[in-house]
């Protein structure tokens, strides 16, 4: 196991433990652990500069989160998302998304609306490059604003965990050959319907996306595959 962990600062109001699960969660979404390494407890907590008590708490609820598996008599390893993994949590991320939609098309302020299309306006602007970094997280960017305008922190929640769970692989679908384009119109209908204050037409539009979504993202792993 790499060590590449930063240390714990404690100048956060937060719990250590929350710390903690914050740090291990990160390098598991940018890929500094890989699926199916071994996580050490004492190793992470020498590397953040903790006490084991942490880390074995944080590595109990990301297990909880899907984030890592624990073997008995073997250890905890980073968890590798399968198809269904994938599936289970789109067919969630759908029925969730659709509400969030219609709420934020009640619910969304005229400040949130122009931030959407200047979201909109900077990933165009990463197209030419195909700075997939930058893209993801300009779109992780444009999803956050549209979810915080539901005004519904419960939902922003659980939809945020299961985001957190794809991460790593989001990439992939939006560089798939066309996808791109698709995922830009996708966000256009979706903030129009939002815009004209109209319920139904952007929950079918998040529909939309987040199917198109997943089935671009199976055709990306089928063909890593061969």
């Amino acid at each position: 196991m790499a060590g590449h962990l930063q240390p714990i600062k404690l100048d956060s109001y937060k719990p250590l433990r929350e710390l903690v699960c914050e740090n291990i969660r990160q390098a598991i979404i940018d890929g500094t652990f890989s699926p199916g390494e071994r996580l050490m407890e004492i190793q992470l907590a020498d590397e953040m500069g903790v006490s084991r008590t942490p880390v074995r708490e944080a590595i109990r609820k990301l297990e909880l989160e899907g984030f890592v598996v624990m073997i008995p008599r073997r250890g905890t390893y980073v968890a590798d998302i399968s198809i269904k993994d994938i599936t289970e949590i789109y067919e969630i991320r759908i029925s969730l998304d659709v509400l969030a939609a219609g709420l934020a098309a009640e619910r969304i302020t005229d400040e949130e609306l122009a931030t959407l299309n200047n979201y909109m306006i900077e990933i165009s602007k990463q197209v030419p490059s195909m700075n997939m970094e930058k893209i993801v997280e300009l779109d992780t960017a444009f999803h956050n604003v549209l979810y915080t305008a539901s005004r519904n922190e419960r939902l922003v929640s659980i939809i945020n965990n299961l985001r957190e769970q794809l991460t790593g692989i989001r990439g992939r679908s939006m560089s798939y050959p066309g996808r791109l384009i698709e995922t830009m119109d996708e966000h256009r209908a979706l903030v129009d319907s939002i815009a004209a204050r109209d319920p139904e037409r952007a929950q079918r539009a998040a529909r939309v996306h987040i199917e198109n979504a997943e089935q671009t993202l199976m055709r990306s792993l089928e063909r890593r595959k061969k």
